[in-house]
């Protein structure tokens, strides 16, 4: 360490002080944490507030294809912005190799030093570790495909008119939660999808498909730009909304295909981040703590620059209790998630007796073990049920409620309180919560009539009595039509009125 390394609250950083202090982050991450050999190469990039913004309204990539949605997300975010009504995150990490992490050249050198700690070892670590990430996505890709299909969306715009394109992304975003794989599909050897984008840019040079109607069961079955199987039946159920209209729409043009097909494959990408928030969030903000804390004991940072750290890491903490005016209904991620997995090291060097009877697999071990396992391992709801123990549940006052009827009066009642029977039924319906059929109503396709009118049924399945409403499903279905190019049946499990 640079004998005139020394960061105060009021330090404004410069180039070689954030490469000095990334070097000293790195050490306590790889020597300390042991996270040696378990990130992807950093990449640290420093921009403005304004381009904060833009890459809010892009859902953080770097590069994306073009349209009004992001613009909105951008004018709605500056305007807060600008009114003081909203804050701006510190950074933004990207979930590629390298592994992009933006800083805002707005941020003190001592929040250059915690973003880099969170973002640049924390996040980058559980992208490249995490069951979840390693199964569902490829940081190596992402960054490539992207571009080949930001300049693929671009030539059917030049091709087909803003409008059209614009109407079938519209209908794409529309259907997106409805468009996760939640398991692996068996895949034929394939080009990768980069080269594969790219051959089929050149085939519509060639071809100019404004002639070409793709109907189903002929060209379309091309073995060489169809690379995933084609596995469906005409009367298999299907989940996947997205996926099986892109495969069996029966006349749908190719260009719609590849552009339902990139819709798809961006929200797939990041389905990973969605079932991983708390773990994700309180591994990343456990890296940052303890790598901050080692900095000030180290005398890199400084006592007035502690406080400040500890100021801005409580209040990405904070949890609003259930009465404040604060709360917005659920759980802060970043104080669920760091909570359990302080619990996990303080389990392995302080345990309890109540510990030892909740987790006798932790006494005793290696804490740097220890947390990889509790956060690398599972998604949230796992997370949850394998690691919230009795002490968290305490300290974060959590409790169940249960609604039922008294005296015909519907009210709600705390059903769970802290006893050996209610701790565990707090965290079984803590872990429930996350899981997603949740947050996104679990419609199927039951079945296609493709060989006479075609229609689509669908059906709702509900989830705990839930009904669907009305309004927003049956703006969905307005797109799903659209897009299927015939009738669209869906039960939606309600009795005819």
């Amino acid at each position: 360490m640079s004998d005139k390394l020394l960061i105060t609250s009021r330090t404004d950083w410069t180039a070689s002080m954030i490469a000095e202090v990334y070097k000293e982050i790195e050490t306590i991450a790889n020597e300390e944490m042991e996270l040696d050999g378990q990130v992807y190469p950093n990449q640290i990039e420093i921009i403005t507030a304004e381009q904060m913004m833009d890459a809010y309204a892009s859902i953080g990539l770097p590069v994306h294809y073009n349209h009004w949605s992001f613009g909105k997300d951008f004018l709605k975010t500056s305007k807060a912005y600008e009114k003081g009504h909203q804050g701006l995150a510190y950074e933004i990490v990207i979930n590629s190799s390298p592994c992009i992490s933006y800083l805002m050249e707005e941020n003190t050198m001592m929040m250059q030093a915690l973003v880099i700690a969170h973002a640049a070892f924390g996040h980058n670590s559980f992208f490249k570790n995490n069951e979840c990430f390693t199964q569902w996505t490829n940081a190596g890709s992402i960054i490539d495909y992207m571009i080949f299909a930001r300049d693929y969306i671009r030539k059917c715009e030049e091709r087909y008119g803003l409008e059209e394109v614009e109407k079938v992304i519209d209908a794409a975003h529309a259907l997106a939660p409805h468009g996760i794989d939640k398991f692996k599909r068996k895949h034929k050897p394939k080009l990768n999808e980069e080269l594969r984008l790219k051959k089929l840019l050149e085939r519509e040079d060639q071809t100019q498909l404004e002639k070409d109607v793709i109907l189903q069961k002929t060209s379309f079955r091309d073995a060489e730009l169809d690379h995933e199987d084609d596995h469906l039946g005409d009367n298999e159920e299907e989940e996947n909304l997205l996926y099986f209209i892109m495969k069996k729409a029966p006349t749908m043009e190719q260009w719609k295909r590849e552009i339902l097909r990139i819709v798809h494959k961006v929200n797939q990408y990041f389905y990973p981040q969605g079932q991983t928030q708390n773990a994700n969030e309180g591994w990343a903000s456990f890296t940052h703590y303890y790598i901050m804390s080692r900095l000030e004991e180290k005398g890199i940072l400084s006592s007035d620059a502690y406080i400040a750290f500890l100021d801005s890491h409580a209040n990405v903490l904070y949890q609003p209790t259930y009465n404040s005016r604060h709360y917005s209904g659920g759980l802060n991620p970043y104080a669920l998630g760091f909570a359990i997995l302080m619990d996990v090291k303080r389990i392995c060097e302080n345990p309890t007796d109540e510990d030892r009877e909740w987790f006798p697999h932790l006494i005793g071990a290696r804490w740097q073990d220890a947390v990889k396992e509790a956060a690398w391992s599972h998604r949230d709801d796992g997370f949850i049920m394998q690691n919230l123990g009795p002490k968290v549940i305490r300290d974060l006052k959590l409790f169940s409620v249960r609604v039922g009827e008294t005296d015909g009066e519907r009210k709600a009642f705390v059903s769970e309180i802290h006893d050996e029977i209610g701790y565990k039924q707090i965290r079984r319906n803590l872990a429930q919560s996350y899981e997603r059929i949740n947050r996104v109503p679990q419609i199927k396709v039951i079945s296609a009539d493709l060989d006479g009118d075609r229609t689509l049924y669908l059906e709702y399945e509900s989830f705990m009595g839930r009904s669907l409403d009305r309004e927003s499903a049956e703006a969905v279905a307005d797109y799903i039509d659209y897009l299927w190019g015939y009738p669209v049946v869906l039960d939606d499990g309600e009795p005819e009125s």
